[in-house]
């Protein structure tokens, strides 16, 4: 986050010159070596920005600001994809989409709404004035499924569950997240590059497995409440669903009879093992593709690059490196949602992450461990594009308010 615009009015920072973000003071150029000859605009341009970092450098605030914001729209965009995902995980750990009880006992005053048939349906029976699906209609085949019959059955916003759940983590998380990942990486890049040059190539890997752990850590009750509240569909007519706060609640009430209120909040962290273990190596895999991809893209753009390709530049690293990461780590995310989906408190706080991948494999095999790939990938690819290039986006603009 240093400060030295160039041609176009970019800062040096956002420049191919410019590997890495500076919050300890002090620009980092990988660009060109030092002890290579420069030219006397290189050396003005040094010296510009030498001169402007001091002044000019955004502070973890404003980084964790940049971050936020970033996670706000991702969040937003990406939530249908997210709600596909769950529901197809929650569908093959046995969540039903449908009420037994209902469809044994229709009769005149029965309410039917859970069981609208689609019209293109040859399936339905017709009960009074409507058609109605039997209970295997309500089978989530693939993403667009999900898409179309939470539409039709729930209505429209319902892809949208969660969403303030989603923000609630997002914001924390990531205004957590991408700070602590760059002040990491520049710690680890300048105690590597005095002590051990050859480890620091995978400063990016080990800053983003440290931030995302501590990330993961603090915001897991509220990606409990979200993946909760996405799984299960409200067969009340005229019924609100739960909120996040009475998700939560809900989780804690099976507990309060117990004198052990430590214990009890320990359930409000049910599946964070499961979630380090998918979101460290995801972190850890993310950070170490796209660092690489996004120098090389930059480098190709160049410093005369403008904002259009710089950001597309940052884009496409992050979709690329964030599709890749989703794809790998799908077994683990299917664990969690599977442990944090579990109604039964106490089972789920015995459960093991191996032991679910376990019981996984076992009804599912491969393709039950990677139930849900294709939202998945196809929300973290954009997902990680936005957030890295809103990121620089905010980081720009409020340097750029630094200097007025």
């Amino acid at each position: 986050m240093v400060g030295c615009t160039r041609g176009g009015g970019f800062p040096y920072w956002m420049t191919a010159d410019a590997s890495r973000v500076d919050l300890s003071g002090g620009a980092a150029m990988t660009g060109t070596a030092p002890s290579q000859p420069r030219s006397s605009g290189q050396q003005q341009g040094s010296a510009a920005a030498a001169a402007t970092s001091a002044g000019q450098e955004l502070g973890m605030a404003e980084s964790g600001l940049s971050a936020a914001g970033a996670a706000f729209v991702s969040a937003i965009i990406v939530n249908p994809l997210d709600v596909a995902k769950t529901r197809l995980q929650a569908q093959a750990a046995g969540v039903p989409y449908y009420q037994p009880s209902q469809m044994a006992s229709l009769g005149p005053d029965a309410i039917l709404s859970d069981f609208r048939c689609s019209p293109s349906c040859t399936r339905g029976v017709s009960f009074g004035s409507e058609p109605v699906c039997p209970p295997d209609c309500f089978q989530y085949k693939g993403t667009l499924d999900v898409f179309l019959k939470v539409v039709r059955q729930e209505g429209f916003s319902r892809l949208w569950r969660g969403t303030n759940a989603g923000l609630a983590l997002a914001v924390p998380t990531v205004g957590i997240y991408l700070p602590c990942y760059d002040l990491f990486r520049n710690w680890i890049e300048d105690f590597t590059q005095n002590n051990a040059p050859g480890l620091t190539p995978y400063a990016p890997l080990v800053a983003g497995s440290g931030a995302r752990s501590l990330a993961c850590i603090a915001c897991s009750p509220i990606e409990l409440a979200r993946t909760r509240m996405q799984a299960y569909k409200e067969f009340r007519p005229g019924v609100k669903p739960p909120g996040m706060w009475k998700t939560l609640l809900g989780v804690l009430s099976p507990l309060a009879i117990s004198s052990q209120n430590g214990q009890n909040y320990r359930a409000l962290w049910t599946g964070v093992g499961a979630q380090l273990a998918r979101d460290v190596p995801f972190s850890a895999i993310c950070w170490s593709t796209l660092e690489p991809i996004r120098r090389k893209l930059l480098g190709i753009v160049g410093e005369e690059g403008d904002a259009v390709s710089v950001l597309g530049a940052n884009f496409a690293a992050g979709f690329v490196a964030g599709s890749l990461a989703a794809g790998a780590t799908c077994p683990l995310d299917v664990a969690k949602t599977r442990r944090q989906i579990e109604r039964d408190t106490q089972k789920a706080m015995r459960m093991t992450t191996r032991q679910t991948l376990a019981d996984i494999w076992g009804s599912g095999g491969l393709k039950g461990l990677f139930t849900g790939v294709g939202p998945r990938v196809a929300r973290a690819g954009p997902s990680v594009g936005i957030v890295i290039s809103f990121y620089e986006v905010v980081k720009y603009a409020l340097h750029q308010r630094q200097i007025s």
